[in-house]
């Protein structure tokens, strides 16, 4: 969900995990929008050393790192910590975006908002 430049859209979506309603208000958990592939702890490893090593001594050290990483278990992780939003709305509003329900997308626009005066 980036645009040029690497800076992130100013439209992302989130994921409805929970609602709570208590008739006057309505409480929604969001979650971003984000499948990623998971990564595996050993594969991290390897790319963080190989980064921080000059050629010659990669040629050296990965032979031996590949081998104390085979003896590890494979421990997959998420490479990317979700945007969470909790939402709490007259139950009027929520009834005016169509009543949307848990597992449903919803657009959250996260732009700041430009004014002609500052001062105002």
């Amino acid at each position: 969900m980036q645009g040029k430049g690497g800076a992130m859209a100013d439209a992302n979506e989130f994921r409805i995990r929970q609602i709570v309603d208590n008739g006057k208000m309505i409480q929604l958990f969001l979650v971003e929008n984000v499948n990623t592939e998971p990564i595996s702890q050993k594969q991290m490893i390897r790319e963080k050393v190989a980064k921080t090593l000059d050629s010659d001594t990669r040629g050296q050290v990965m032979p031996l790192l590949d081998a104390i990483l085979q003896a590890q278990p494979t421990i997959n992780m998420r490479s990317y910590q979700q945007t969470a939003i909790n939402i709490t709305m007259p139950s009027k509003r929520y009834e005016q975006m169509g009543r949307p329900q848990v597992g449903q997308i919803v657009a959250i626009d996260m732009s700041v908002k430009k004014r002609l005066n500052p001062f105002r």
